[in-house]
This record gives C-alpha cells, structure tokens and sequence, in this order.
C-alpha cells in the first residue's frame, strides 16, 4: 500500500489520503527521494525493487530527485484537512515541498484555430 501511495504521489505531485497514511508514506517518499539523489543504476534498481513501478521510477529519477537536489531533507508536507465526513478519519494531503503547479496556457480570443492537411484539401 505504502509504495503505492508513493508512486502516486510521484505521479501526481499530491495525493489526499488520512493522517496516518500520509505520515507512514512520508517516510518512504523521503527514501525514495534521497535513492534518486544518488543517481546510480543500484540506487534506480533498489527503488524499482521498492516501488515495482517502472514509470514512476523514471519519474522520480528524472524530475522529483532532481528538483530537490540542494535540500538536505525534508522533501514533503502534510496539510491537514480536518475529519472526514462518513467516518471521522483525520484527512491530510500530502504534497512535495518545492512543487509548483504548472499553469495552463489559455488560447489568445484573437487566434484562429489551425486548419489541418486534411482540411486544407477541401
């Protein structure tokens, strides 16, 4: 469950899950981060071997790890959200310290759509 919810953090950069959860996951992903740091093919082999993800590997080795190259520790955070509503759990998200959500560009009101090869014929 633990590399699971690892992978996913990874992936989508924050997860939602309960209190205990995110703090048992911190310890793993803070692991994980600090495997990357190390950049070697044992340290890539020991978090497949962790994660039994090939993808979020990659991830992690390509672009997590790097972005917390001059931070000693302390790679993530827990927010909390206050009690969930069906059964009381605690609820927290868990979210990398330096990341920065990407906005998305939105298209200018004076630009027209290009037109495709296959349009251009008619």
């Amino acid at each position: 469950m633990l590399a699971n919810q690892v992978c996913s953090l990874i992936e989508s950069k924050r997860i939602t899950t309960t209190l205990a959860k995110a703090r048992a996951t911190r310890s793993l992903a803070e692991k994980m981060v600090t495997l990357g740091k190390q950049e070697t093919l044992a340290a890539r082999r020991r978090a497949i071997s962790v994660l039994h993800n090939k993808t979020a590997v990659a991830e992690l080795f390509s672009s997590v790890a790097p972005a917390m190259k001059d931070r000693a520790g302390g790679y993530t955070r827990i927010m909390k959200l206050g009690p969930r509503s069906s059964d009381g759990s605690e609820m927290a998200i868990l979210e990398w310290v330096d990341y920065i959500p990407v906005a998305r560009k939105k298209a200018a009101k004076g630009d027209a759509p290009e037109v495709g090869a296959s349009e251009e014929k008619s």
